[in-house]
This record gives C-alpha cells, structure tokens and sequence, in this order.
C-alpha cells in the first residue's frame, strides 16, 4: 500500500483535533447514523482546518464498492449524441449525483460484441449500478444486466412489459394533450412525425395522437404518420412528404423539438406560414424550442426530475435489491408558444 504524502494528516490526528475517537471520525467520513449532530459538525471543521483528505481508494476497496455509475448509451448512430436530449440528460444525471460522491462514466455499446464486454465489466464490479438509454425494443442488454444481478435503471422501456426498473414520462398523454390542444383551436387536418417506430416512446407518442383525433371523432390514417430518427434533417423531410400527401394538413405534431424545427425549415421553404397556415407542436422542451422562429408550442419533459428520479432509484438498487422492481412515470406539460 502506498505511503501517505509527507506532511499529510491522518484519521487519528483528525481526531485527536476534534476531541473525539478515531472511530467517530470513520462514521462521519461514511455519514454513517448514530452521530450527534454537534459531534458530526465537529469532525467536518478538523476535517476542513487539518485538510484531511479520505483515502477514497482505501474505503472504496472495503466496502467493496467503486464508487462509479456507467451510464450506457445504445444508440449505433453517432449523429443521435449531438442532439439536445443526450446533453441534457447527461446534465441533468450528473446533478443528481453531484452529492453522493459517485463518478458518472458515460459507455457507449453498440454491438453484440461491446454489449458482452461490458457486462462482463459491470459483473466484474467496476461499477456499482448502471443508467441504460435510448434502449430500442430488441435489446437485450437490460436482461443480461438483470440476470447478472447488477443493479440497473433504464431511461424509459422497451415496451408497455418492461419489468427492469425504469424512470419514463407519460408520453402518450403528452401527445395527446398537443393534439387537444391544436383541436381546440380549430385544426381539422393534422398530421404527426414520428421518432424511430422501434422505440416505445416513439410509439407511445404516435398513440397519444391517435386517442385525441379518434375521441374527437377523427378518422386516422397512415398516409398523415412519416416517420423521422428524432433529428433535425429527417424532420425536414418528413415535413416535406407529408405537404407533398396531403396539401390541405393544418398542423403537424412532431416527436421531438428537433424534429419540428427541421419541420419549421421545410414548412419555410414550401411557403407556409406558422401558424396561420399550419401550426407546429414539438416534444421535450429543449432551449431549442424557444430559438425556433417563430418559438415552438411544445410537450415538456420534465428532464431534471427523471435523472434525479433515475438517480434515487439506482441507489435504492444498490443500497437493497428489492423483490419488486421500480417503475416511474412522470407527468408532462404542454408550453404554448407562438408555432400553435
């Protein structure tokens, strides 16, 4: 084991400076219970005034920890990084965490291969639980994960079946509420950009859509669905053919915000006025939506509380694997702007 620094103080010195025993400073470091609060104050100002600093190494080995989360990321297509919702998330994980001492790895598996290895790592207790996102519906590994016993989160669900512990916003009433709401204002013709279709939140966002035109008594068909990847080009495409199928639509809801603005972009170059002509919703709430000309009428995710909600979940996993497994979904919120 290596030498301490020369000069550096020790665990008894710490102590000795807050008048207590070695062992209380131990409990304090690893905010363990049973510390009087007056006591537990006392250890932090020796704590700060000698400049101790843990043996992080030390105490991670004996407890048998790493002290570090992976948060996986699935998606093959690398162009799917740069889009707002990964930043975002990653922003919003890495807060949650911020007070628990733990590091956030980011992973990126992309094939069979890379998904063994990794599991072999995580089994190998390099790190003590795992966030998965952008899971589409035929991967696997959240199974092999919860099999191998290590304690996993998911970022939405393969599918209405999931049974990995997951954090998910309620996508189809978001979707729904966008589409009541471009009723309410008078929009017969209304189409719908979809994210990959191979992904439950884009199925769920699709369904949401065909519950408010169906309970508004609204014929749904096929030709009014295109269906993008969440970016911003396949937007503008997809915008593109549905003017060139249906030339009377009146508003489109898309899956993403950045799916509408390359939406915005097609609608521009065709001609058409938002909102008097066609009016546009988006989905997630990204800063995006409020550059957008004109600003995007959007569905919001309420990203903060489900990287914190994941957060607490991992850590319940890790702390005492339950008989159950842990399902979240939170509410979304619709924010009218100018587009609609």
């Amino acid at each position: 084991m290596a030498g301490r620094r020369p000069g550096a103080p020790t665990l008894e010195e710490v102590a000795a400076h807050a008048g207590v025993g070695r062992g209380t400073v131990s409990r304090v470091i690893n905010n363990a219970a049973g510390v009087k609060e007056s006591t537990r104050q006392a250890v932090q100002r020796a704590i700060e005034e000698l400049g101790y600093v843990p043996n992080l190494a030390a105490r991670s080995l004996a407890a048998r920890r790493a002290d570090a989360v992976a948060l996986v990321l699935t998606e093959p297509d690398w162009r799917q990084f740069a889009e707002p919702f990964f930043s975002e998330i990653v922003r919003s994980l890495g807060d949650a965490l911020a007070d628990t001492g733990m590091q956030l790895m980011l992973t990126l598996v992309r094939s069979q291969t890379e998904r063994q290895r990794f599991l072999e790592y995580a089994r190998g207790g390099r790190v003590d639980g795992v966030l998965l996102m952008s899971v589409h519906a035929d991967d696997r590994l959240p199974d092999m994960l919860a099999e191998a016993r290590v304690p996993t989160v998911l970022m939405g669900r393969r599918s209405g079946d999931e049974y990995v512990s997951y954090v998910d916003a309620d996508n189809v009433g978001g979707a729904r509420h966008a589409v009541s709401h471009l009723l309410k204002q008078g929009r017969t013709a209304i189409a719908t950009i979809t994210g990959p279709l191979d992904m439950y939140a884009a199925q769920c966002r699709l369904r949401g859509y065909q519950d408010a035109l169906a309970m508004a008594g609204h014929k749904t068909s096929r030709s009014w669905v295109a269906e993008s990847d969440f970016s911003e080009e396949s937007g503008r495409l997809a915008m593109t053919e549905l003017l060139e199928r249906h030339p009377e639509l009146d508003a489109v809801l898309a899956a993403s915000d950045t799916t509408a603005a390359g939406a915005l972009h097609a609608l521009r170059a065709a001609g058409r006025r938002v909102p008097e002509d066609v009016a546009v919703i988006g989905f997630d709430d990204f800063p995006l939506a409020q550059r957008t000309e004109p600003p995007l009428t959007t569905v919001r995710q309420p990203l903060e509380q489900m990287g914190r909600a994941m957060i607490k979940l991992l850590l319940e996993e890790m702390e005492e694997q339950s008989v159950a497994w842990r399902h979240v979904i939170l509410r979304t919120e619709l924010v009218v702007r100018q587009s609609s």
